[in-house]
């Protein structure tokens, strides 16, 4: 959603600041444009960061021999870095 985000604020920026060419005495259109244009970029890599760090996981696998039964057993655990506090 933030990668979206990141994209749209960017072309509404580049719109303003490349695209409208309105003199308004109150408001400099390109400033604002160039504002979002960075805002953005910011998002985006913000985005992009949090994507990469949420697929990221750790995958443990056990196997041990239970003494009372004799039995091999195999435990496995996976675990995001969500879940790390």
């Amino acid at each position: 959603m933030s990668i979206g985000a990141g994209v749209v604020l960017f072309v509404i920026g580049a719109i303003l600041a490349f695209a409208v060419n309105v003199q308004l005495d109150w408001i400099n259109l390109d400033l604002i444009g160039y504002i979002l244009m960075g805002a953005g970029v910011v998002v985006f890599i913000i985005g992009l960061i949090l994507l990469m760090r949420r697929r990221s996981s750790d995958t443990v696998t056990r196997t041990a021999v239970d003494p009372a039964a004799g039995e091999r057993v195999t435990r496995q655990t996976t675990r995001s870095t969500d879940d790390v506090v």
